[in-house]
């Protein structure tokens, strides 16, 4: 591991990766940006003034010699179904701790799996320090501290809470996020995790909430990074996550017609919402949502504030989801996000 704390960023040259490394600069954190491409990375690395590393996550001993002397890598590089396994196998031999802005399920199932391991080598990996699931896993803990013995929980997830006039036009997804979240869509059909066991339903469910907007709002069950790191963190045994209806990923576009993502104005539209309703064993239920800025600009903040904190020596060894390392608070550390009990 590094004398002096080191972060190497994967994916640095993709939309989320260049926000990452541009507030990581700005908190004055020791960045190595990293990616596939020479030409791109190297004039990454310029721009920014940093340390710059090509190397791709299919040759293992080229991928341990790229994260010599570095503290924590953090993975920004969708679909992370082709990097994260070899980048989390590659961390925990080198002793470096490993997190990623993944939003994909299987990739929590992975990190997860590598608990015993990440344990014994005394680093944390923890998949999802973005906007999924930092928030949700957030009010998913904070909400179970309100009921005596929780034995259920379900999440919504508003990924855009603003006036129609407002919405109108908007590019909510970068292009990366819109190839990492419909790669292998439906491979794994729609998961729940009923009395601790992950079950697949045979079709998807759909349930109201109410995100405080506009009354209550239809939602569609999701195979979720939650149904993992809320039962670690909480230790609920049944889990459902839904997602607000209409507002679906732009599958079926012209990839190569949309802009990288969101410009800096866009980010600032609107806001996000997760509700999170815990039942207890006594029937008791508990209501709480929590209110953050829109996914991009919040996966830029909350993502080098888990890195900062890793680099600073502040980590659980082991698979962790955010609230279990850091308690739900860490969603609050981000600027701007409130939680409101109902």
């Amino acid at each position: 591991m590094a004398s002096t704390p080191r972060l190497l960023v994967y994916g640095a040259t993709g939309y989320t990766g260049r926000l990452i490394v541009e507030h990581a600069k700005q908190l004055g954190l020791d960045v190595v940006v990293a990616g596939r491409n020479q030409e791109r990375i190297a004039a990454l690395g310029s721009e920014f003034g940093v340390e710059s590393r090509a190397f791709t996550v299919d040759d293992p001993e080229l991928l341990r010699a790229a994260l010599d002397d570095i503290t924590v890598v953090l993975n920004a590089a969708g679909p992370f179904r082709h990097t994260a396994g070899p980048l989390m196998d590659a961390s925990i031999d080198k002793g470096v701790h490993y997190l990623d802005t993944t939003a994909e399920y299987d990739i929590f199932a992975a990190a997860r799996s590598r608990h015993a391991e990440a344990a014994a080598a005394g680093v944390m990996v923890m998949s999802g320090v973005g906007w999924d699931v930092v928030p949700s896993d957030s009010i998913a803990t904070h909400t179970a501290a309100r009921v005596a013995d929780p034995v259920s929980l379900r999440l919504a997830l508003k990924l855009l809470s603003a006036t129609p006039e407002e919405a109108e036009g908007l590019n909510l997804f970068s292009r990366g996020s819109i190839i990492s979240a419909t790669e292998g869509i439906g491979d794994l059909g729609v998961l729940v995790r009923v009395d601790g066991d992950i079950v697949a339903l045979p079709e998807p469910k759909t349930a109201s909430f109410d995100f405080g907007d506009s009354g209550p709002e239809e939602a569609v069950s999701a195979s979720m990074g939650d149904l993992i790191t809320s039962h670690f963190a909480t230790g609920i045994p049944s889990i459902e996550v839904y997602v607000q209806a209409g507002q679906p990923l732009p599958i079926d576009l012209d990839l190569s017609s949309l802009p990288d993502g969101p410009t800096a104005q866009e980010r600032e539209v609107g806001r996000s919402k997760v509700v999170a309703e815990v039942t207890g064993r006594d029937g008791t239920v508990a209501r709480s949502v929590i209110d953050t800025p829109t996914g991009y600009r919040f996966t830029q903040l909350s993502s080098v504030e888990i890195a900062r904190r890793v680099l600073a020596g502040d980590f659980t060894p082991g698979f962790q989801a955010p609230s279990s390392a850091y308690g739900p608070e860490i969603a609050l550390a981000i600027a701007d996000t409130q939680i409101k009990d109902l």
